[in-house]
């Protein structure tokens, strides 16, 4: 069976998922040869206890486009997780949950599936249907291997343009998946200088 990866950004207003809350997020879902297969966007209503964070908060007020983007016409969190796994699963491929870093991104997912669909982000190999069949990708640790950069130089402020397919990073997370999914292709598909590559969303 071919594979996809589900990059995926998204945008909370606190840094503990559960004490706060992911306000949206959004993935792009790539094949194995660097081709864009459909998008997923959703806004989430906060969940019922949780707080924000004030210094997250101050954050967005510094912008506010991308805080309206992820507050609007915000759905229950059940229903959106439910829709998520169902998409996930439409494309007849081994999905490989895909982030930049990892470790910011993967740990909102993992909360909010195993607190509305009882599955966590990712299950071991004897779970016979897991809902991403591979252990979870950093697109960061990706970037960082392929091209001996420190960790510290692995981010969108010291990346060239064309790797992020000239997307903007907004913080909407349909835009930042977009242009992490434009830096994936790029590390899936590059060639030698000269080669003609080309972005994969603009």
């Amino acid at each position: 069976m071919p594979h996809i990866y589900i990059v995926t950004d998204c945008e909370f207003d606190g840094p503990v998922p559960g004490a706060h809350s992911m306000l949206s997020f959004a993935c792009v879902a790539v094949t194995e040869a660097g081709l864009l297969a459909g998008e997923f966007e959703a806004v989430l209503q906060p969940l019922e206890g949780a707080g924000r964070d004030q210094r997250t908060s101050a954050f967005w007020q510094a912008h506010p486009q991308a805080f309206a983007a992820a507050t609007e016409r915000p759905e229950p969190a059940a229903e959106v997780m439910a829709r998520f796994t169902a998409w996930v699963t439409s494309f007849g491929a081994e999905p490989i949950f895909a982030a930049h870093p990892l470790a910011l991104d993967g740990p909102w997912i993992d909360h909010y599936l195993k607190r509305f669909t009882g599955r966590p982000l990712f299950e071991g190999p004897w779970i016979a249907d897991r809902l991403f069949c591979h252990p979870p990708l950093c697109i960061q640790s990706m970037v960082a291997g392929a091209t001996g950069r420190k960790p510290w130089e692995c981010d969108i402020a010291h990346y060239p343009r064309e790797w992020l397919g000239h997307v903007e990073h907004t913080h909407r997370a349909i835009d930042d998946a977009r242009g992490y999914a434009n830096l994936l292709h790029f590390f899936l598909t590059r060639r030698e200088a000269g080669g003609g590559y080309r972005p994969l969303l603009s």
